[in-house]
């Protein structure tokens, strides 16, 4: 599309500069002049000329100064109002207390408007401001006692009313200069309309509000939270999401129009305005706050105008994936379970049809003391029954897989003081398990060693595999998101280890020779239940 000579803002701002001053200042020439200044002038004399005379009265000098009855300057001052047809005479102390009113039941009660300020420091003066009779032109005089000192002070005041009615005895110069006005609005509106559906090609003001509620709708119905900088890096929208995250984190003033680096330090997009380069699954933590981060410029003709970030607490995030990676663990021990004991059943079922009796009571022996052995051990050393269910298991995906997998301990292992720690066990020994059992199948040796230690509220799982091992190199990254030597969609086993053992305060060392094999050792904060 091609661009118009004038931006969209330059334009309406020219357009309804020129049709508002016209019409201002045509009804400035037919009525401000000849109408509402003269009746002003001729009103605010008026009122001044009854406050002077109300200040000279004696009998007003003398109630303030207490030598007289204040009850007479409440008759004196009706009488003048009746008189002179004005809309108030009040009559005040030096505390701005009023000694007369139209009212009397606002006798006593201090002056409202704000304006007697002047007057109560010796200044005669004329406003405009509301009071309890409504909007008003005033008159302030001060009240003075023989000896030159002030007293009080008296305010005059006629309703703007007034003025109303001599504009509307003028209403045929309003005629005219609205009838032109509406002229020109018409003319300006017409082009205006033209020039504005012709750049927003041809949406009609409704399907403009339609598409802004439908994005707004949408930027604040989803679950991540939504920050938008302009290229000056100042916040120009955030949605419900991310204002949540914000207080969870502590930040709640309202960030419209402020810089991001100065609300919000951690922010990266800054650095995003600059360079122009996306930064996608950025972890970022936030006043204690755990966020996964995605940051995009945004361009327009190849030119960056501004960026947006999109975040989510990592904490939601993680415990999704935990959920879920603990139950693919299980169903994959099930499934190994499941799959073992078939192809036991198969070699039972073909040992019965040959009649090899006396080598099938030899074979289920096997099998039962196996099993017994196995599942003994773990009854004996782990206390914890989901993590005893879940080794059981993990022998039987390692015996699928062809792989030896010898577990030892020579302590007891407790169930932990809180459920949450089993999960995340499993989530460690699970994945060092499998790594183990996929690293020794091209090695000729494929065995597997577990061995659990338990002492000081620490526990110590050992995990040695006979694999090809692992180069000094990759030990540096084989803990980072998404690295991987097996292929796409890989490299989360090693990282959610850990993830766990951060959550949990521990520790993990991997020692490895190329040939010969890995050894994984993690040490974990392990309370038992208080009794």
């Amino acid at each position: 599309m091609k661009k118009g000579k004038w931006s969209l803002q330059a334009t309406i701002t020219l357009f309804v500069c020129v049709v508002v001053a016209l019409s201002l200042l045509i009804t400035d020439l037919l009525i401000s002049r000849t109408v509402a200044e003269s009746i002003e002038d001729s009103q605010a004399e008026k009122a001044g000329n009854v406050a002077r005379m109300m200040a000279r009265s004696p009998l007003v000098i003398e109630g303030l100064s207490g030598k007289g009855d204040e009850k007479d300057i409440q008759r004196f001052a009706n009488d003048i109002q009746s008189a002179t047809n004005v809309q108030f005479v009040v009559v005040m102390d030096m505390k701005g207390i009023r000694k007369s009113h139209p009212d009397p039941n606002k006798i006593g009660k201090r002056f409202v408007g704000g304006d007697e300020e002047a007057v109560l420091r010796g200044e005669e003066h004329v406003s405009i401001s509301k009071g309890t009779l409504g909007h008003s032109l005033r008159s302030f005089t001060p009240v003075f006692d023989r000896n030159g000192k002030q007293v009080g002070a008296v305010a005059v005041g006629i309703s703007l009313d007034k003025v109303k009615e001599a504009v509307e005895r003028s209403r045929s110069n309003i005629y005219v200069g609205t009838i032109f006005g509406i002229l020109t609005g018409i003319a300006g509106a017409v082009v205006l309309a033209r020039y504005i559906k012709k750049i927003l090609f041809g949406l009609e003001p409704f399907a403009i509000a339609k598409l802004l509620e439908e994005r707004s709708a949408m930027l604040q119905s989803v679950h991540e939270g939504i920050i938008a900088v302009d290229q000056d890096s100042r916040i120009t929208l955030v949605n419900k999401a991310a204002l949540r995250l914000l207080q969870k984190a502590g930040l709640g003033e309202s960030p419209i129009g402020k810089k991001i680096d100065a609300y919000m330090s951690a922010s990266r997009l800054s650095r995003v305005l600059k360079t122009g380069q996306a930064e996608l699954d950025e972890d970022q933590h936030l006043n204690g706050v755990a966020l996964l981060v995605n940051r995009v410029p945004v361009l327009v003709d190849n030119n960056i105008v501004g960026a947006v970030a999109t975040f989510r607490d990592k904490t939601e995030i993680s415990q999704l994936a935990e959920q879920l990676t603990g139950v693919r663990l299980y169903a994959e021990a099930l499934r190994a379970q499941s799959h073992e004991f078939m192809n036991k059943l198969h070699v039972i079922l073909g040992m019965v049809h040959m009649r090899y009796y006396d080598q099938l009571a030899v074979y289920i022996s096997e099998i039962v003391d196996h099993r017994k052995n196995e599942i003994g051990f773990i009854a004996r050393k782990i206390k914890d029954p989901v993590l005893a269910g879940f080794l059981i298991g993990k022998l039987s995906y390692a015996r699928e897989a062809g792989a030896e997998l010898v577990l030892s301990s020579e302590f007891q292992l407790p169930e932990p003081e809180e459920a949450g720690i089993t999960h995340e066990l499993i989530t460690i020994i699970g994945n060092l398990i499998d790594n183990a059992v996929e690293a020794v199948q091209s090695s000729p040796s494929k065995r597997i060693e577990v061995e659990f230690d338990y002492g000081d509220e620490i526990l110590t799982v050992e995990v040695k595999d006979t694999g090809s091992g692992i180069s000094e190199q990759m030990q540096n990254d084989i803990f980072q998101k998404g690295f991987s030597t097996k292929g796409e969609n890989r490299g989360l086993g090693l990282y959610l280890v850990n993830e766990s053992l951060r959550k949990l305060g521990g520790e993990l060392n991997v020692s490895s020779k190329e040939n010969e094999g890995t050894t994984f050792v993690v040490y974990i904060p392990f309370e038992l239940p208080t009794t």
